[in-house]
């Protein structure tokens, strides 16, 4: 190989790298930007099915938008009107009765108690453990010093969020409104030959993510009310504090309503709250009412959506969590589906023709 083309290729490949690093640190930097699209994509598709369902009674597509947003608008004003006094309410009676359950803590009885109730576990072990590493924390200036940084970053990260709800609202408004011309113009991007193939194949995706999406959310509002229902009979510590828990933690699929109910009950557990009574009833319940979720409830309310194996499920949601976190595994899901449809559809049929 000459001099010169050796050169050149080296200059031509380094350039190459370096567009690849900068194409990955430009996604990097954007990455908060493209979760907000990432998610008012995702709910614009949510509300697509019941502005075509609109469209299909008559309505102007226009007219179908505004009445459809102006039902979630009211709907979800009129949740809020209801639970926030609620739970403001019960939190500032939990602030209230913070200093005996504190002082609760501070005796040992309540230790003897839980271990006559799980004679397997060390729980005086466990508590001694607990409360040395709270004496360390405290009784280390630079810890507490490190302590207050990250009650900062908390704060921070909570006004991130009122400004991220702000941002993805703004962009769900658009999508909502132009989705049909950004449709459009992303089929006009496909080959002629293959462009109904692909319009095809894109609104059964959309379609699958619409209904996905209305499903958890039903699903999850299911939960939160028979939540409130029943923790408010069995006299559960506040109990729209933790209906609440269940509806947010029950809109990530599968594994957000075992952990949402593994959390009520470790609160039904804490003395001074509840009782390990009150803790072994909740639990009866939330492993009954996953298996009727599972077996009843999710078939009937996704039986639109694209059915997707249990294990693709489970790895989709772990994945997109550790990648995106919580919005991670709300779209994991459809993501899953929509990859399952074209390797059905089309890596498949290809596979069959040659």
């Amino acid at each position: 190989m000459r001099i010169d083309h050796a050169f050149r290729v080296g200059l031509i490949g380094t350039l190459g790298v370096g567009v690849g690093l900068l194409i990955l640190y430009s996604v990097a930097s954007l990455s908060t930007i493209l979760t907000y699209v990432g998610a008012a994509l995702f709910l614009a598709l949510g509300l697509e099915p019941a502005i075509a369902w609109l469209e299909r009674r008559g309505l102007p597509r226009w007219s179908a938008i505004l009445v459809v947003l102006a039902v979630v608008a009211a709907v979800a004003t009129a949740l809020l009107l209801a639970v926030i006094p609620i739970v403001v309410d019960q939190v500032s009676q939990l602030v209230e009765q913070a200093p005996a359950v504190i002082a609760r803590f501070s005796t040992t009885e309540w230790l003897d108690q839980l271990q006559q109730q799980f004679p397997q576990l060390r729980v005086r072990e466990i508590y001694e453990n607990l409360s040395n590493a709270v004496l360390d924390i405290v009784s280390n200036p630079i810890r507490v010093s490190e302590l207050a940084g990250g009650i900062w970053q908390v704060a921070i990260a909570i006004g991130g969020g009122v400004f991220g709800v702000v941002v993805v609202t703004i962009l769900t408004l658009y999508f909502t409104a132009s989705l049909n011309p950004m449709k459009r113009g992303l089929f006009q991007l496909v080959p002629a030959t293959q462009r109904a193939r692909f319009a095809d194949l894109t609104d059964q995706i959309t379609d699958s993510v619409g209904h996905y999406v209305i499903g958890q959310v039903s699903l999850a509002a299911i939960n939160g009310v028979l939540s409130f229902v029943f923790l408010s009979v069995i006299g559960a510590p506040f109990p729209a504090v933790l209906a609440f828990i269940a509806f947010m933690f029950s809109l990530v699929p599968l594994v957000g309503t075992l952990t949402g109910s593994v959390l009520i009950v470790l609160v039904c557990l804490l003395p001074g709250l509840g009782s390990p009574l009150t803790a072994f009833v909740a639990a009866i319940y939330y492993l009954l009412y996953m298996q009727v979720e599972a077996y009843v409830l999710s078939p009937r309310i996704m039986n639109r959506a694209v059915k997707v194996p249990a294990a693709v499920v489970v790895i989709a949601a772990l994945a997109g969590g550790t990648l995106l976190g919580i919005l991670g595994a709300l779209i994991a899901i459809p993501v899953a589906a929509a990859a399952l449809l074209i390797i059905k559809q089309v890596v498949i049929p290809r596979q069959n023709e040659r």
